[in-house]
């Protein structure tokens, strides 16, 4: 069997009326010397592996497939990667050097005459999954716009390792949505450039691990797509009706609730964030149940903040503050891509997706500091700051998970608190919960992905902090006491009824300001991976 008759189709990505492909990604067995379409026109580059010198004054460390490249080309690869890269090229994960060798004009022949003429050394660092990952990444930026590539990277790596560096190389070949030429603006259509059009892996026979990457980044660039739409275009309405449109096509069960039934419901809370936009909130719901369920399967119902815009309410935010609002649906827009993913893999346990949809805007009918709400539950919550609107829409959203959908698990994701940026910066988010099992399984995801989780305590002093004088609890401190991603998680859980419960504030890693390794700048996706590996894991 050559490699070409392992290929995987190439496969098309519909998300937020977006059409992509995705590169083509082959598992071939064979080395270099073995590939017999090595020297095969379509093919403009190999891949050269390399890792850090053991002592400081060692070369560069051949990796799988290195010694028979350099056989192949006949030239010193060593030698090569020190007029690449120079001295800073030491084989660090992510690094990469790129090499176009010299044609003859003539009749003479160069040992490399009929083999491609573009030799990329891309270091790997110490073959760890991370290091893997950053590699894929780098790889998908050094030969954006090639034809085919062929890399012996991640021979022996196993299934992880494959896993990491297919993900790293499709999560930075994503390009945001670009609303150009004459189209309306309401479209969303946009053009994108891919990567190599067909990464080819030698080495490697991993074929379902290779669909499992792709799975991985295509939910992934869901988010991004959803997060990164402007929110002219992107309103609760907008949202709902995508969230079905992808559901429907998946073969999923949806409802959503205008504002007509969500005050028939008494969802006070969402419906008074949505009071001073004229885009009316809504509450959508997707359901995946599995033809196979395993044995003792559980319900696992994950609830995202779905604020498609937020200016603060009349707790008005500065300008510079609202610019990356847009993507302040980020956690509704994981909930939708985890339910998607997961019903593409086949997963054994039943999972819905609750999406608690509104803008947070200013208008005649904002609400206000000091109004009482009374949410879903009955409860009533005193408001101090209108800028503190995603636990109110929570709030609604997870009493209606825990009362109407009967959850054996409740996690929930959501672009919450500036303070849990400014206490784990842009590469963690913060991880709290009341099920060490639940937390455990997570934590284990987290460490899988790469997408970064610190565990937070629930802290009971802090409680205080939610009492009010004229109403059942404040949803926020009346002063500034500090922690105040811890009493935003505290305040959630009043709404989990003793659910065993999740809950992730990915303020900070939702959103990055550069590229960097295979996040990429503006909406990152984070937590759709992290909990599509929840997923799979769960006994």
């Amino acid at each position: 069997m050559t490699p070409r008759d392992t290929a995987l189709t190439v496969e098309r990505v519909r998300a937020s009326g977006v059409v992509r492909e995705l590169p083509e990604v082959v598992g071939a067995p064979g080395t270099l010397l073995e590939c017999t379409f090595l020297a095969d026109s379509d093919v403009s580059a190999t891949v050269v592996a390399v890792a850090p010198p053991r002592e400081a004054e060692d070369g560069l460390q051949p990796r799988a497939g290195t010694v028979d490249a350099a056989a192949r080309y006949g030239i010193d690869l060593a030698e090569l990667s020190d007029r690449a890269g120079g001295a800073a090229f030491r084989g660090v994960a992510g690094q990469v050097a790129v090499v176009d060798l010299p044609r003859t004009h003539g009749a003479g022949r160069l040992p490399w005459d009929g083999l491609p003429q573009r030799i990329v050394l891309l270091g790997i660092g110490g073959g760890t999954t991370t290091d893997l990952r950053r590699a894929g990444a780098a790889l998908a930026g050094a030969t954006r716009g090639l034809a085919r590539v062929v890399s012996a990277a991640t021979a022996g790596a196993g299934t992880r390792g494959v896993r990491a560096f297919v993900e790293g190389y499709l999560l930075a070949a994503y390009r945001p949505p670009r609303l150009t030429g004459p189209a309306p603006v309401s479209s969303g259509e946009t053009a994108t450039q891919d990567p190599a059009e067909q990464l080819v892996l030698l080495g490697n026979d991993v074929p379902d691990t290779i669909a499992e990457a792709a799975r991985a980044a295509r939910a992934t660039w869901l988010v991004r797509d959803l997060a990164n739409t402007p929110s002219n275009i992107k309103d609760p309405a907008w949202f709902a009706r995508r969230a079905v449109a992808l559901a429907d096509a998946a073969g999923l069960s949806t409802s959503v609730l205008g504002p007509r039934e969500l005050a028939a419901q008494g969802f006070g809370g969402i419906l008074a964030v949505g009071a001073g936009s004229a885009s009316p909130p809504r509450l959508a719901t997707i359901t995946y149940e599995p033809v196979d369920a395993a044995p003792g399967a559980r319900h696992v119902v994950i609830v995202g903040k779905g604020i498609t815009y937020d200016t603060g309410g009349l707790s008005i935010k500065p300008r510079e503050a609202m610019v990356p609002m847009k993507t302040d649906m980020a956690g509704a827009a994981v909930a939708l891509a985890t339910v998607l993913a997961a019903a593409d893999a086949g997963v054994r346990h039943r999972v819905t997706a609750v999406l608690p949809l509104a803008e947070n805007h200013v208008g005649a009918a904002s609400y206000r500091p000091g109004d009482v709400l009374r949410l879903h539950s009955g409860r009533s919550v005193e408001i101090a700051n209108t800028d503190a609107e995603g636990r109110i829409v929570l709030a609604d959203a997870l009493s209606y998970a825990v009362s109407e959908l009967e959850p054996d698990l409740l996690v929930d994701v959501a672009t919450l608190t500036g303070a849990a940026s400014l206490g784990l910066g842009r590469g963690h988010g913060a991880l709290y919960g009341t099920d060490e099992p639940l937390l455990a399984v997570l934590e284990e995801a987290s460490a899988s992905t790469g997408e970064q989780l610190w565990r937070m305590p629930l802290v009971e002093d802090y409680t205080d902090a939610l009492r009010s004088t004229v109403a059942d609890l404040r949803h926020v401190p009346l002063e500034p006491q500090g922690g105040g991603s811890i009493t935003a998680a505290l305040f959630l859980r009043e709404f989990t009824d003793g659910v065993a419960w999740a809950h992730l504030d990915i303020a900070g890693p939702a959103r990055a300001t550069s590229n960097r390794h295979e996040v990429t700048e503006g909406a990152t996706g984070f937590g759709a991976r992290l909990l599509l590996r929840f997923l799979a894991d769960l006994d």
